[in-house]
This record gives C-alpha cells, sequence and structure tokens, in this order.
C-alpha cells in the first residue's frame, strides 16, 4: 500500500491521540484509589522465640490476626536470645523498611532501644510497649511518649514471694535470680520478691543475673547452693531461670529441699509445678499481652491519634499459679 506525504500526516495525526488515550486509560486502571481502604501493617517485634514465652506471645497474636484479616496484616519476628539487643535494633530497622503503620516491641532493653523507637515516631509510626517497660526516666528525657501495655510485675512477683513465704520457716535463707539487671521488668519482679520476703521476716542471702536464660539461670543457682548450703528456696525472675534452678537442685542432690518460683507460665513448668519441683509461677497471660497491644496501636491509627496523646500506660492481669 502507497501513502503520499499526506497521507502519512493525516495517518499520524489519527493514530498518535488513540495511543496516547490508550496510555492514560491503562494508567488510570493501575492506579490505587486513594478513597479506598488500605489495611494498616502492624509489626510485632519480640525478644527471644526461644523462650515459650514469647512463643506463646506470637501465636496469640497471629490467631487474632486470622480474627480479624481484613482490618490488619501482620508481621512478627524474635532474636535469637534474650541478650541480643542490637539484633533487635536492627530487626526494627527492617520493619521500618517495610513501611509499617505501627510498632508493638518487647524490648529486650528498657534504654537502648529507645533511640530506634524515636526514630519510627519520627517517621510517623504508631509505637506501643508490650511485656519490658521503657525507662520511663529515659523516655522523659527525650520527650517521648510510649504506652506500655503490660503488667504490674511488682506485684505479680509478691503474689508469689507471698505465697511461697507461708511454705517457709521464719528467717528462712533465700536466693533471688534476675533477669537481665538493665530492664525494667527484671528490677521490678526483684523489688517484687524482695517485698515479699522482707514482709515475712526472711533474709535475701544472694541476688544474681541469670540474663532470662536456662544454662546461666543453672549456673547462678548452682554457686548459690555452694555458697549458702542451707538455703530455702529460689526465687526466679523468670520460668526459664526457674528451669536452670530446678537442675541445679537436681545435680546438688537437692530436689525438694530447696523451693523454686517462677514467672511467666511456660508450658515446660507445668510438670515440675505438679510433682513439686516448683512452688509457684506466675501467669502474665503471654498469648493475650501482644493483643492487647496491637488493639492500642489498631485504635490509634483508626482515630488518628498522636504518639503523644497515647495513653502511658494500660494495666493488664497477672495470676498466681501453684499448680
Amino acid at each position: 500500500m502507497h501513502f503520499s506525504r499526506r497521507g502519512w500526516m493525516q495517518l499520524v495525526l489519527f493514530t498518535v491521540p488513540l495511543a496516547l488515550s490508550a496510555m492514560v486509560s491503562a494508567a488510570e486502571a493501575t492506579r490505587v484509589d486513594p478513597s479506598s481502604p488500605t489495611k494498616p501493617k502492624v509489626a510485632l517485634v519480640m525478644k527471644s522465640l526461644a523462650n515459650e514465652f514469647f512463643q506463646t506471645m506470637q501465636d496469640g497474636a497471629r490467631a487474632h490476626q486470622r480474627q480479624q484479616a481484613s482490618k490488619y496484616d501482620l508481621i512478627s519476628n524474635g532474636i535469637k536470645d534474650e541478650i541480643d539487643t542490637s539484633g533487635q535494633i536492627r530487626l526494627i530497622e527492617q520493619m521500618l523498611a517495610q513501611r509499617v503503620d505501627a510498632l508493638v516491641v518487647a524490648p529486650a532493653d528498657s534504654k537502648a532501644l529507645v533511640p530506634v523507637l524515636q526514630s519510627a515516631i519520627a517517621k510517623g509510626v504508631v509505637v506501643v510497649n508490650i511485656d519490658n517497660r521503657l525507662d520511663p526516666a529515659v523516655l522523659s528525657e527525650k520527650r517521648l511518649t510510649i504506652p506500655f501495655v503490660g503488667p504490674d510485675n511488682r506485684a505479680g512477683a509478691k503474689l508469689a514471694g507471698d505465697f511461697l513465704a507461708r511454705q517457709l520457716e521464719p528467717a528462712s535463707k533465700v536466693g533471688i535470680i534476675e533477669g537481665i539487671t538493665t530492664t525494667v521488668n527484671a528490677q521490678q519482679r526483684t523489688l517484687g520478691f524482695r517485698n515479699a520476703m522482707q514482709a515475712a521476716g526472711m533474709t535475701v542471702v544472694a541476688v544474681q543475673s541469670g540474663d532470662w536464660q536456662l544454662q546461666k539461670g543453672t549456673t547462678v543457682a548452682a554457686a548459690m547452693l555452694r555458697e549458702h548450703p542451707d538455703l530455702a528456696a529460689l526465687l526466679c525472675g523468670n520460668d526459664t531461670m526457674a528451669l536452670g534452678a530446678v537442675a541445679a537442685l537436681k545435680s546438688a542432690g537437692k530436689t525438694g529441699r530447696v523451693k523454686v518460683v517462677g514467672y511467666d507460665n511456660i508450658p515446660a513448668v507445668k510438670p515440675l509445678l505438679a510433682d513439686g519441683r516448683m512452688t509457684a509461677t506466675v501467669d502474665q497471660f503471654a498469648s493475650r499481652q501482644a493483643v492487647f497491644g496491637i488493639e492500642v496501636a489498631l485504635k490509634a491509627l483508626a482515630g488518628k491519634t498522636p504518639q503523644s496523646s497515647l495513653p502511658a500506660v494500660s494495666q493488664t492481669e497477672v495470676a498466681l499459679i501453684t499448680r
């Protein structure tokens, strides 16, 4: 087919508008309607998932998201062990790179996590603190409001301590195996144990950190038993360290002669409570704690509530478990 120069010009003038029209239509077809609702993306960052407590917490959060799948998406992860603070900071940075709308975090350290969380807030991310409370003095210094959703750890520990005291002879010697000393929940649980022992007239002969870990708990308990052969009880800041204390008692041939209490009510301690190797633990309802934090975050997002206007504390329940 042969076209004159004039014919070519007419063809171009006809086809170019058609092509432009097709391109515009394609762009409009793929463009997201700004008025259409977009599900918020919530990140849950925990401590070590090797700890049954945080595994239970993650399971509870995932179950909640499945029930509310039309309302939000969930990304969850934890660190390799309880002392991997730098790993948790990197994990939070990765979550921020994925453009999450809210961050619910159980911090490995009450002070070291504050700068990265401050950065998240500056990016417009809603931040909620669960499990281990961020240091209020550090938050105040940086003029930050990060709501804490979790239990009164001091009161929970006192529950276990009061129950233990009733099983002991007057003026008995006891030791406390503490969590990571820079964490507020470890400090508060130790205070609760001390309060109970002091009120009952017991003598706290040693307080040492087991870093929330099984092996370290075993090592610390064994050292206390050697130094204080007449020790009557060990009060442990979490159940993982309590499992370590039970192992140390077995190695020392003192099973049943030294009482052990823990904190968290993880599944692994149930048989120990049943047969008397442990006297008590405290349930802080791991499967619900993250859910409470997520719900605070979702409410803030839905209401467009500024971070600075969020409630400082939303207290959750604790319960004494003895069998």
